[in-house]
């Protein structure tokens, strides 16, 4: 077995995964340096959601390999998997699933709350995230009560407030208008600058791709452009694929 490399949060090898029969990745091999902030690309359909899914243990690539700081993700059972993504990974999907009962706060602390925060703090974090990203006045509102772009700044500010080590975004930006998109995601690279979180961002969007530090193009569930990891098969050298500044 091959050992991680030292500097990658994240890391895996030989990823394949289906639907029901359907090849989805297929042996894809990716790192992610601590720190990083990293773009997969592609067109729809291409994995990158699946692959974002396998990195933070949603889902169980079969076969393959994933490494959370040197320590094996596929080899956890539900549970550790579970608490893993509780307290270690912050997760923004391409639509805001916010919960209806709660307040924009109470939903931006919720992973603080569920992890054992005390209330005050809980709260005091949310409120400072929901400043961030210019919902501050909507703390106390619910979501049906909020624009779609304002929920999902609360679901972001959700996935921060609780500072993971890694943030996985997949299509962070998609609800928002071009306005909102840019706003948003300086302050996502922002925050994970000042931070130091590791951020793996899924997206469609040149403009989001060319703030990330580098970037992964997928195509077909496979890994396109740049040159292989030594890890891989067949690997000769760390991709470069396309960077980004």
């Amino acid at each position: 077995m091959v050992a991680p490399p030292d500097n990658d949060v994240l890391w895996a090898r030989g990823l394949h995964y289906s639907y029901n029969g359907s090849p989805a990745l297929t042996g894809v091999s990716i790192g992610v340096r601590e720190g990083e902030i990293l773009a997969v690309t592609g067109p729809r359909g291409s994995g990158k959601s699946t692959l974002l899914k396998c990195l933070s243990g949603q889902l169980l690539p079969d076969p393959g390999e994933v490494w959370f700081n040197s320590a094996p993700v596929h080899t956890l059972t539900r549970a550790a998997r579970e608490r893993l993504r509780r307290d270690r990974f912050g997760w923004i999907d391409s639509e805001p699933h916010l919960v209806p009962e709660l307040t924009a706060w109470e939903n931006a602390a919720l992973p603080l709350l569920v992890r054992g925060t005390g209330r005050r703090a809980a709260k005091q974090a949310a409120l400072e995230w929901l400043e961030r990203l210019d919902v501050g006045d909507c703390a106390r509102r619910r979501p049906a009560a909020l624009l779609q772009a304002q929920r999902q700044r609360v679901a972001i500010a959700r996935a921060l407030a609780a500072e993971p080590t890694v943030v996985f975004a997949d299509e962070p930006t998609a609800p928002l208008h071009s306005a909102d998109r840019a706003q948003v995601l300086r302050t996502l690279t922002t925050a994970a600058r000042s931070h130091h979180l590791t951020v793996v961002l899924a997206t469609l969007d040149d403009e989001s791709a060319a703030l990330a530090d580098r970037t992964v193009a997928l195509a077909d569930g496979r890994r396109g452009g740049g040159i292989p990891f030594p890890d891989a098969p067949g690997g000769e050298g760390r991709a470069a694929c396309s960077v980004s500044a």
